[in-house]
């Protein structure tokens, strides 16, 4: 099970699991990614650190990948007052600065994300 399975487990009834799929593109997705990254924003704006922003951190290539960031820019992430969304908003805007071209498929590990240069 990978890190971001074993993560969303956080938000579902003991027991269940959810699937990786594969995109037409090719690409594979952790589901309930998105579910997971909005229970963690919560828990950030109410003051959870450490391991809550290394999971936020993990998901921003999920996010990437599945469009998140198409329908709703990083800039307005980055631009609210809301502490969590303006944390994944500057954190996918570094992973994104810094990533290849423009077709590439998003696959990261934790070790391609630096969680200490966001506060």
């Amino acid at each position: 099970m990978t890190d971001l399975a074993n993560i969303n487990k956080k938000i579902l009834t003991e027991g269940e699991t959810l699937p990786e799929v594969m995109l037409k593109d090719g690409s594979k997705v952790q589901t309930g990614t998105v579910a997971t990254m909005l229970y963690n924003v919560a828990r950030y704006n109410e003051g959870a650190r450490g391991d809550i922003e290394r999971e936020l951190e993990l998901s921003i290539p999920t996010l990437v990948t599945v469009g998140l960031f198409d329908l709703f820019p990083v800039e307005e992430w980055i631009a609210g007052t809301n502490a969590g969304r303006r944390f994944v908003g500057t954190k996918a805007l570094e992973l994104l600065a810094q990533n290849r071209s423009p077709n590439q498929k998003w696959e990261f590990t934790s070790a391609d994300l630096d969680i200490a240069s966001v506060h």
